[in-house]
């Protein structure tokens, strides 16, 4: 599972948080070259739950995909 991190009013998001199986959190950083990175669009893409910062899934997360680099 991922989700989206808190950020300030008029700061932009800069990375996700991927959550695994056991509690285990881990930031990748919105760097095309990362393959975390990578990964995670991939499985995004592919139906893996994204949520938002608040913890509620985006139903349309393929569209939130899609405005990254």
């Amino acid at each position: 599972m991922y989700q989206l991190p808190k950020v300030l009013e008029g700061w932009a998001i800069q990375s996700v948080i991927r959550i695994d199986e056991d509690g285990k959190q881990s930031s990748i950083p919105f760097d095309p070259a990362n393959t975390d990175y990578a990964n995670f669009k991939k499985e995004v893409l592919a139906g893996a739950e994204l949520q938002d910062a608040d913890g509620n899934v985006m139903t349309d997360a393929s569209a939130y995909i899609a405005t990254l680099p």
